[in-house]
């Protein structure tokens, strides 16, 4: 019977599905491309390397496995897909972190636990430190699997780099919303943050809630996949989770689909519009050397209206 015949020979413990590989290398592309156009119409350049950057290492991941669909037994497309999978999520993940930072600068950085500057440098410090680790980890275990050697020790190594980018994600979360909830109920977490409008004049229009939302799905789906990963790689490269295909399919590539395409449809450019063009006129402001309006504190603000009620 047909399905007593044993498995050709595979790294992956299985062939890839071709037809399966070929639909996500036209889908990242097709992402890729959309975030290339977007970065440009609306003059945001760090999208390039972020979100079209991921796009683009996912089409080298699955054009490794394409590759592998008809020579499953090859390592260098193993080695290009174990690696550019892997890695490929980490960029888009900085993107969730940047929106993220926008949104605080707009609403009020006193509803923050971290300003905006911070949380660029702690959480895309973690990202860069995942992706080398990751990085790293990938090309070990590739090199193992070429002598062939055991590629645990590989495994391992790249099971720390996901396990840092699953506990930023957390935080990110965590801190995300708080600020919200701290915004909603006018309870700023940090006094002596000072702001040029206020904050009671701040609000979250439809289009930014769309953006919130976007980001939410979006960081949702990249922890499932980040999820995922841990318990593959704890599992080790013979267990039964990292050689079931579906798996990788589902929790995997189809995640990472999801969230570069919730950032095509729920892209900053349009729903932030507002919010962009303030910050480049606050940066136009200080670079033509112009006189800066004074700010009041939060606390100023609050004790100033108290007085005059108390006038009137």
């Amino acid at each position: 019977m047909s399905g007593d015949l044993p498995e050709p020979a595979s790294l992956y413990g299985y062939t890839p599905t071709t037809s399966v590989c070929f639909t996500f290398i036209v889908l990242f592309a097709v992402s890729a491309i959309i975030h290339g156009c977007e970065a440009v119409a609306f003059r945001l350049w760090w999208f390039l390397p972020l979100a079209c950057l991921a796009a683009l290492a996912e089409v080298f991941g699955w054009l490794g496995r394409l590759w592998s669909s008809f020579a499953p037994a090859s390592l260098t497309p193993y080695t290009i897909q174990i690696c550019a999978t892997v890695i490929a999520p980490t960029p888009l993940i900085a993107s969730n972190f940047m929106i993220l930072g926008m949104l605080i600068r707009h609403l009020g950085e006193q509803f923050s636990r971290l300003s905006p500057k911070l949380y660029s440098i702690i959480f895309t410090s973690s990202d860069v430190v995942a992706l080398l680790i990751q990085a790293y980890g990938g090309a070990t275990a590739s090199s193992a699997v070429s002598k062939g050697e055991d590629p645990e020790r590989g495994g391992h190594i790249m099971l720390i780099g996901i396990a840092i980018q699953m506990v930023a994600i957390t935080f990110y979360v965590i801190l995300a919303t708080e600020f919200f909830v701290q915004f909603y109920t006018r309870r700023p977490v940090r006094l002596r943050s000072y702001l040029s409008v206020d904050p009671s004049k701040k609000q979250i229009h439809r289009k930014m809630q769309w953006m919130i939302f976007g980001l939410g799905f979006s960081t949702v789906c990249l922890f499932i996949r980040t999820v995922y990963r841990t318990i593959e790689l704890v599992n080790g490269f013979t267990g039964r989770i990292i050689r079931t295909q579906v798996y990788f399919n589902v929790l995997d590539g189809a995640m990472v689909v999801l969230a570069s395409y919730t950032l095509n449809l729920l892209h900053p450019g349009y729903l932030l519009a507002d919010v962009i063009e303030e910050e480049r006129k606050a940066k136009s402001v200080g670079k033509d050397g112009l006189p800066l309006v004074r700010v009041e504190s939060y606390e100023d603000s609050f004790l100033g209206s108290k007085r005059s009620s108390m006038h009137t």
